[in-house]
């Protein structure tokens, strides 16, 4: 044998001495995955007694208010600590500008309520933007150019954070990526006494093809027909201008970041985490969920360790948490293997 092949410090150093049995590689695991970091995404809509399954998201559902008390207390017995709400709008409540976004009677307000009288414990996060309630399927409020106006869309997206605040939503997340909202958010719940309501600000949402079956959860995918979202979300292509986002959102009062999508931009999401050390979320969207459980129900992959070695390779990039379509099915899992 050629020893001139070898590492130097061979074979005094041999790294499969450390790989060699159970008890070690459990010992020397550097990152760790629980149900505590776990956030589960969930999708409304009006209505008793319905549960109608994503036909892109296999295994993900819509539910009303009452189904979804369930999906709550579902939550609290695994251990998950937090859902985020997302809205099936009624098509005829659709319009140009968003104004459903606003209502205090609207689906979501509603549901936060209901949730909050049966599991005050369990932590709810809100979307705020205006892309399910726009006939459009954008984010924001359109001019005649059909451009997305910053300034104006703001002025809702801040209405519809207070409007969360105030029926007790613990953590609002604007996704809509525009310029600074964070600080005309943060200055409002500061001005109406939200002082604790936590902002998590979606820092790099890029404009991604990851987020198709998403959309066909809130069905927003007609009104969007072939549109984009490249005038305000972030260029795939891009890492330098997240990072300037993200310092954005710090300074102007964000206490937690997302980066989305997820696998697909680990590299963003460990950048961030080094430079800045804020608590830092991946979402792990909606194409990545429907790739890996469609592989998996070809028998072209395995479900359950694939789900877990995923979520713990969001964990090794630095993300304190992940919003993830496997939420359920990975704390049953962890439950399992203790």
């Amino acid at each position: 044998m050629n020893s001139q092949i070898f590492s130097p410090s061979y074979p005094k150093s041999r790294m499969r001495r450390l790989r060699k049995s159970d008890f070690i590689l459990r010992m020397l695991t550097e990152n760790n995955l629980s149900t505590n970091n776990l956030i589960f995404p969930l999708f409304v809509i009006e209505g008793n007694r319905i549960k109608e399954q994503v036909s892109s998201m296999p295994g993900i559902y819509v539910y009303s208010i009452d189904e979804i008390l369930y999906m709550a207390e579902k939550c609290i017995e695994l251990g998950i600590p937090t859902i985020a709400l997302f809205p099936v709008v009624n098509p005829e409540l659709k319009t140009n500008n968003g104004i459903e976004s606003i209502n205090a009677d609207g689906l979501i307000p509603r549901t936060v309520i209901e949730i909050k009288k049966h599991f005050p414990e369990l932590g709810i996060m809100t979307d705020v933007a205006l892309d399910p309630y726009t006939i459009h399927g954008q984010d924001g409020i359109l001019d005649n150019n059909g451009y997305v106006l910053n300034d104006e869309t703001i002025t809702m997206l801040t209405k519809q954070s207070l409007l969360h605040a105030s029926v007790g939503v613990d953590i609002v997340a604007p996704s809509d990526m525009m310029d600074g909202r964070i600080g005309v958010i943060r200055q409002e719940l500061e001005s109406n006494q939200y002082k604790n309501t936590i902002i998590m600000a979606y820092s790099a949402k890029y404009s991604s093809s990851f987020y198709g079956p998403f959309r066909d959860a809130i069905r927003s995918t007609n009104n969007l027909k072939k549109g984009n979202k490249n005038s305000y979300q972030m260029n795939p292509s891009n890492i330098d201008e997240a990072i300037r986002e993200a310092a954005a959102d710090i300074t102007e009062g964000a206490d937690m970041l997302i980066v989305k999508p997820g696998m697909p931009y680990l590299d963003v999401l460990a950048k961030i985490k080094e430079k800045f050390r804020m608590p830092t979320f991946a979402y792990q969207v909606s194409g990545e969920y429907s790739m890996i459980k469609a592989a998996s129900l070809n028998g072209w992959i395995r479900n359950d360790e694939i789900i877990l070695e995923s979520l713990i390779c969001f964990r090794r990039a630095g993300a304190d948490g992940i919003l993830t379509y496997f939420a359920l099915e990975a704390a049953e899992l962890l439950i399992k293997s203790k």
